[in-house]
């Protein structure tokens, strides 16, 4: 049933910092370059918060030129992003994605905030030091990614003791439905101790008692219709963030056969793989997941250093990551990485960014066609 067939009652709108973000839908960052300037600049044209994912963003860039000038074009990728994104979205919320456990995260960092991004979400560990790298413009928001309860009281205890600021908001990430990097075991995966409906109320009552309700509680993982989003809001989120929902929009930043492979996915096409970062990740079936099966030989030089972490510099085995994600991004789904969420199959039509707030919100978009 589409949002023209029924009656939908108005979202909240969703404050975070300084800013108020219309729909309190977040799109989540997809590296390499799925989620880069064009999407973003789409969904923050319509009320929602755009975001950029930061890493690797070079290798398409005319910044890369060698495995040396990876790091420098990095920063020179992201200037660049913010800029168009600003560009294409004069008023909408911008921001980006930082993972802890890239070593230039850091510069990601600080080039973010030097370019004017409204708030930063970072994960992929606990971004412990991330008010001091964003300090030169306090009004950026900083919105940590949690995995527990625990973890969300150890980073604020450490954001207010070193820095005196909490987090303008997190993000809790269902590692059960979420696409990528996933921040637990694969022996701790599907348990219901991890899932949105034991930890979103916990941290919702944590930050309801302990901040006075200062820090809101966004849910991430799985969420792909109205019914979903009322169903974070029923549990006390303040918003929710999603990220497999939009790629196969004509505004993501991926090849078109990319997108297409979703539209093609059936039951069973999304798998759980091991990344070289040392955690599994959630992917889409694939000509290259199925060497990883199959135990065949993959791209497996690493070329940049990327990672904190990485069994493919350290140990030599399995693959370079970012090659992975990078050729998939391009087009070249034989040697390619597909990271998706639980939600991957659900795609069947290429869609605009309006049409999918349209449907969500039961509003006609301002930038709807005639």
């Amino acid at each position: 049933m589409t949002a023209d067939a029924i009656s939908l009652s108005p979202l909240p709108p969703l404050r975070i910092g300084d800013y108020t973000i219309p729909v309190p839908i977040i799109q989540g960052g997809m590296g390499i370059r799925v989620s880069a300037h064009r999407l973003a600049a789409a969904v923050g044209n319509e009320g929602g918060a755009g975001v950029i994912a930061t890493v690797a963003l070079s290798l398409a860039s005319q910044y890369y030129q060698k495995g040396k000038d990876y790091f420098r074009a990095n920063i020179k990728a992201l200037a660049d992003e913010l800029a168009w994104a600003r560009e294409l979205s004069p008023t909408g919320i911008i921001g980006t994605n930082c993972m802890v456990a890239i070593r230039d995260f850091e510069d990601m960092v600080r080039t973010s905030v030097e370019h004017g991004a409204q708030l930063i979400i970072s994960g992929a560990g606990l971004p412990l030091r991330l008010p001091e790298f964003a300090a030169s413009r306090p009004q950026t928001a900083l919105v940590p990614i949690i995995s527990s309860l625990r973890a969300a009281k150890l980073l604020t205890k450490r954001w207010s003791k070193l820095y005196k600021r909490i987090p303008d908001a997190m993000v809790f990430e269902d590692p059960n439905t979420a696409g990528g990097h996933l921040g637990l075991n694969r022996s701790e995966l599907f348990s219901p101790e991890y899932s949105t409906e034991r930890v979103v109320p916990q941290l919702v009552e944590w930050s309801r008692k302990e901040y006075g309700d200062e820090i809101p509680i966004i849910t991430a993982g799985g969420i792909w219709d109205r019914q979903d989003i009322d169903h974070a809001l029923d549990l006390g989120a303040k918003g929710v963030q999603m990220a497999s929902r939009f790629i196969c929009t004509f505004e993501c930043d991926a090849a078109e056969s990319f997108k297409e492979t979703f539209i093609k996915a059936g039951e069973g096409d999304v798998v759980i793989v091991d990344s070289p970062a040392g955690l599994p990740g959630r992917a889409l079936l694939s000509p290259f997941t199925s060497k990883l099966f199959r135990g065949s030989e993959v791209y497996s030089k690493c070329f940049a250093t990327c990672l904190e972490a990485c069994r493919c510099r350290e140990e030599k085995e399995t693959f370079c990551i970012a090659e992975a994600l990078h050729r998939a991004q391009q087009g070249d789904l034989e040697e390619g990485l597909i990271f998706t969420g639980t939600n991957a199959v659900r795609h069947k039509r290429m869609m605009h960014v309006w049409e999918i707030f349209q449907e969500l919100t039961g509003r006609k978009s301002p930038n709807a066609c005639p």
